[in-house]
């Protein structure tokens, strides 16, 4: 018996599904979901209906819209597909359809907005192929790689356009902020319209006096989004550390590259470069070094990296030894 709805009122409704019992308690779960996912259909398809309006012409801005009656629409839910008649709009000189349900449910490309945060819960944390196994195996829902793409896509945007207009509170130290860490970095990627582009991640991390992390910000953008945009959103989320502690010290962590210095210096005390380029820089001189010598190269870079990491003055040390090879 599919689930049906037996009772409406002005404010709810009533829904009715049957669910028949098993002699394997896995076969019940399973169909139990089953019928819950079509009981969750038929309520989305209730829930989407209170959002469309009654056919009457409409304005929007200064442009009137009328009926063209209503058409039918597939909207991917957590449930299921579910398909809703709705009214969609045209001007009379034509152009493209408009659909106040589509506008007021807040639908992301054709999905439903919970379903839209599931997926792009997912996608943030595994590959569309992985999120497509997890909406089959744990929600019975089968949807497409680009689906889940799309609409990932699509939610992304809509953060980004909306992300100048956010704010939010910092958190409440414990402790009084005694270093802020501040770090870049960025990686070319090539683009099939404009070319390379260089896409950018960066953190502040707050550290109190014992170097305890007390809570860490994380920024990034995608090629698209342009790095003289993020350097920008990076500076302002520098400010607003500066004014929420202004005595503590600041240092700047990146991998060399000329420009990520001069955006640091303008910001911090100190700029270090992270261990791990600087290992990447100490085996390039290495093979300079100790050319035509795997056996002496390999031991003095062992040698090296291990004071940079380890010791105090690792860096002075490694430095003079460079000096003096050279």
């Amino acid at each position: 018996m599919d689930a049906t709805i037996i009772a409406r009122t002005q404010t709810s409704f009533t829904l009715q599904v049957e669910v028949p019992y098993n002699d394997s308690m896995l076969d019940f779960e399973e169909t139990l979901q089953h019928r819950l996912n079509e009981a969750g259909v038929v309520a989305t398809v209730e829930g989407l209906k209170q959002f469309d309006t009654d056919g009457f012409p409409i304005t929007v801005g200064p442009v009137k819209f009328t009926a063209k009656g209503q058409v039918e629409k597939d909207y991917q839910t957590p449930y299921g597909v579910a398909t809703v008649a709705r009214h969609v709009y045209q001007s009379p000189e034509g152009g493209p359809t408009y659909c106040p349900l589509d506008r007021d449910a807040r639908t992301v490309v054709t999905s439903t907005p919970r379903f839209a945060k599931i997926i792009s819960h997912k996608y943030a944390e595994f590959s569309s192929p992985r999120a497509q196994v997890d909406l089959r195996e744990n929600h019975g829902r089968a949807v497409s790689r680009c689906l889940i793409q799309d609409v990932a896509d699509a939610v992304a945007a809509a953060v980004l356009a909306k992300e100048e207009d956010w704010s939010y509170a910092p958190p409440k130290f414990e402790k009084a902020t005694a270093t802020v860490a501040i770090s870049l970095d960025g990686t070319c990627t090539l683009m099939c319209e404009d070319g390379w582009r260089e896409a950018m991640v960066g953190t502040l991390a707050f550290y109190d006096a014992e170097g305890e992390r007390q809570h860490t910000i994380y920024l990034a953008a995608t090629p698209e989004y342009g790095k003289a945009k993020f350097l920008g959103h990076l500076e302002s989320e520098i400010e607003r550390a500066k004014a929420k502690c202004p005595g503590a010290h600041y240092v700047g962590i990146a991998d060399g590259a000329s420009g990520n210095w001069e955006f640091l210096r303008r910001h911090t005390e100190v700029q270090v470069t992270d261990f791990w380029h600087a290992a990447e820089y100490l085996g390039k001189a290495a093979v300079v070094v100790h050319r035509g010598q795997p056996q002496t190269r390999k031991a003095w870079l062992d040698d090296a990296c291990h004071r940079l990491k380890h010791e105090p003055g690792g860096a002075e040390w490694v430095l003079k030894r460079l000096r003096s090879l050279i």
